[in-house]
């Protein structure tokens, strides 16, 4: 069975719903908890595929020193993957790294938090690609992001967009994608985000309450789009892609 190597960055954010559906598809997970002393590899051999996930750290640091540890390695590791071909998504926190890894920059958000269910839009690019192209025009997603992308890396390819946050999806290469936005999150997992923050939260006009019925009415539609998403990404992974989900992509320079 083809392996997926698994990133997690941040004991609150697990795989979830995605590590359901990646083994339904059928793929075989192996989850590294870098934040729990667990070594990363120094390259991606013997792996299908590649999966960072989200967290809490910043990933740009702060005065040369990265937001955690292990991330110089990491971005290494998202490195290789895209030169060698490896499939790769990385969520929220690991969509910023894969950016931040090929040139790009990841910033605190100047618009604010982003927090709760929300739409993004697709962009016209997204007809052309492997995982995007049967993700309806408006899907929607959970967000909780403090930090965003404000510049993709050089040749990566915008999938998706609002109108406060211009870089929610991206690709890199032709088989590495991140995400601003999170397609794992459950509403266990999104309420345990809110407890920690909820007097801040509340401080700052937001209701903690609501947000979390929000995330929880939209439960059924996220899974809808982001399964199916999901089992592309593992079958570009085991070479069982439908031809109808093909596509040729430049790789980027």
């Amino acid at each position: 069975m083809a392996t997926a190597l698994v990133i997690e960055n941040d004991p609150t954010d697990d795989l979830r719903r995605l590590g359901d559906w990646l083994t339904e598809a059928g793929l075989e997970l192996s989850v590294l908890r870098p934040h729990a002393g667990d070594a990363l590899p120094d390259d991606l051999d013997g792996y299908a595929a590649f999966v960072v996930m989200g967290g809490e750290q910043d990933a740009f640091g702060k005065d040369g020193v990265p937001g955690a540890p292990w991330f110089p390695k990491l971005e290494s590791l998202l490195r290789k993957a895209v030169k060698n071909r490896v499939p790769t998504l990385g969520i929220c926190l690991g969509g910023q790294l894969l950016a931040q890894a090929h040139g790009g920059t990841v910033e605190r958000s100047t618009s604010g938090p982003e927090i709760g269910a929300r739409l993004v839009a697709r962009r016209d690019m997204a007809e052309a690609d492997p995982l995007w192209w049967a993700v309806p025009f408006a899907p929607d997603v959970i967000q909780y992001h403090f930090d965003e992308i404000t510049e993709l890396p050089l040749g990566a390819t915008l999938l998706a967009a609002s109108p406060r946050y211009p870089h929610q999806a991206f690709r890199v290469g032709d088989r590495a994608w991140g995400t601003q936005f999170h397609i794992e999150c459950d509403v266990d997992m999104f309420a345990g985000w809110v407890e920690n923050n909820r007097e801040w939260m509340t401080e700052q006009g937001w209701q903690p309450d609501g947000l979390i019925a929000g995330v929880e009415a939209t439960q059924e539609d996220v899974a809808e789009v982001w399964q199916p998403f999901a089992r592309r990404f593992a079958e570009l992974a085991l070479g069982t892609l439908p031809e109808a989900g093909r596509r040729e992509l430049p790789l980027l320079s």
